[in-house]
């Protein structure tokens, strides 16, 4: 499934990254709605600082915690046998509508320089109530871009009220779910819905994962997500070769009279495992990560979340991934079940919702500073610090609205986000062609 021939991916990747170059979208006419709030010139961050890599303060060595396999084999034994994303797909019957076709106020959330060559909405129906957080692709998960045949985009969303920070939805809120999207035909996106779990009670019974979703990788069979739940920071690992069938249609979670519920939802993954911060370690945390296809090995990426008014400076970490088979899909550790990171930097940029590095480039996502506002893209290295600019008064807040996590699509050469409702991809090469 994974490993095929590099020659034959490489040609199919061109042959569509020029279909895709054909079919940009006029997307241009957002620049119009610029509010004149955002007429200031945000600040430079300046360069990346290196910072040394060790245990100390704010560099997170992440502690692995593995669900027994026997509480994930007694699951399947009461819910029956597992299934993988291409029998999720089959029941992939929800439309995502093309941009032309979205309301107004969901467009205007979309980048304005660099515009999206591609973008979609979910039903207002289907998400209200909700709030996007979270993206990654196949792209992500093999580099030929597809699994099991399949190109698939996973976006991640918490209940609770819209908008708001990193901090989580409302007490009593928080349950988090990941759309499917079939993305093989990009004329006509659909997907289904399933509730992310964590195995309780020795395998006898589920509960809810009750956070907000920030950021999420999927490399290889696993899916990595960020949660925080109360005081507890943790990457969340969920096995997509492990993906339960809901049998009864309820709104609880977990086990009911007459058999499995997921809150409505026909599918339920069940965390395999975790990794913590240890001794519950207040400073920084990972709140978003990426992959990373440029380094050997891959590696994932993370960002700290700082407000604007904190005078410390956000964290950035690279940790690599493991090579050993038996361990597809996770970090490398140590012999203690740690894993440490083998970068890390500080950056003035604050507020940060995505997090994305290529090759020498690191591609920070601020939030935008007014309601209703535009977010800054900044690429940074240890040189310094470039964004886009946009509309007359030349600023840079030119990224998208409610942003959100960013995943690289290699094989497509194209950048994915969210914003709000609206799901979206532009070239890597286009943003690097905007800065200045």
């Amino acid at each position: 499934m994974k490993h095929r021939g590099r020659h034959r991916r490489r040609r199919r990747g061109r042959a569509l990254r020029a279909t895709l170059a054909g079919t940009a979208l006029a997307l241009t006419a957002a620049a119009t709605l610029i509010s004149a709030s955002q007429a200031t010139v945000a600040d430079a961050p300046g360069a990346l600082k290196p910072v040394a890599v060790s245990d100390g303060a704010g560099q997170p060595a992440l502690a692995e915690h593995r669900v027994p396999g026997r509480w994930l084999d007694r699951l399947a034994s009461k819910m029956g046998r597992p299934v993988g994303v291409s029998a999720v797909l089959e029941g992939a019957d929800l439309p995502l509508r093309d941009a032309a076709g979205c309301p107004a106020a969901d467009r205007h959330s979309l980048p304005v320089e660099p515009a999206a060559t591609r973008a979609y909405c979910f039903s207002s129906s289907d998400t209200r109530g909700w709030r996007a957080g979270a993206v990654t692709t196949s792209g992500d998960a093999d580099d030929d871009g597809r699994w099991g045949g399949n190109r698939v985009i996973l976006s991640g969303w918490t209940r609770g009220a819209e908008g708001g920070s990193l901090d989580g939805p409302a007490p009593g809120q928080g349950l988090a779910k990941v759309a499917f999207v079939d993305a093989n035909d990009p004329r006509a996106p659909r997907y289904t819905w399933a509730l992310l779990a964590v195995p309780v009670d020795g395998g006898r019974d589920y509960r809810g994962l009750v956070s907000p979703l920030s950021g999420m990788v999927w490399y290889q069979d696993k899916l990595l997500v960020t949660t925080r739940e109360g005081d507890r920071d943790a990457l969340y690992v969920y096995d997509l070769d492990r993906i339960q069938r809901a049998t009864v249609d309820s709104d609880a979670v977990g086990r009911v009279r007459g058999g499995w519920a997921a809150h409505g939802y026909r599918f339920v993954l069940p965390a395999v495992g975790a990794y913590a911060l240890p001794g519950g370690d207040g400073g920084a945390r990972p709140a978003t990560v990426s992959l990373d296809r440029s380094t050997s090995p891959d590696s994932l990426v993370a960002s700290a979340w700082a407000p604007a008014d904190d005078d410390r400076r956000t964290r950035l970490w690279r940790y690599a991934l493991s090579r050993d088979p038996a361990r597809s899909g996770l970090l490398a550790t140590d012999s203690s079940g740690r894993a440490a990171p083998v970068e890390a930097y500080e950056t003035k940029t604050t507020e940060v919702r995505g997090v994305l590095a290529y090759r020498s480039g690191w591609y920070l996502d601020r939030a935008a500073g007014t309601e209703g506002g535009h977010g800054t893209l900044w690429r940074q290295d240890t040189e310094g610090a470039r964004a886009a600019e946009c509309g007359t008064d030349e600023t840079r807040q030119c990224w998208s609205g409610g942003s959100g996590s960013l995943s690289y699509w290699e094989e497509t050469g194209e950048v994915w986000s969210q914003s709000g409702r609206m799901l979206f991809a532009l070239p890597l090469a286009s943003v690097d062609r905007a800065l200045r």
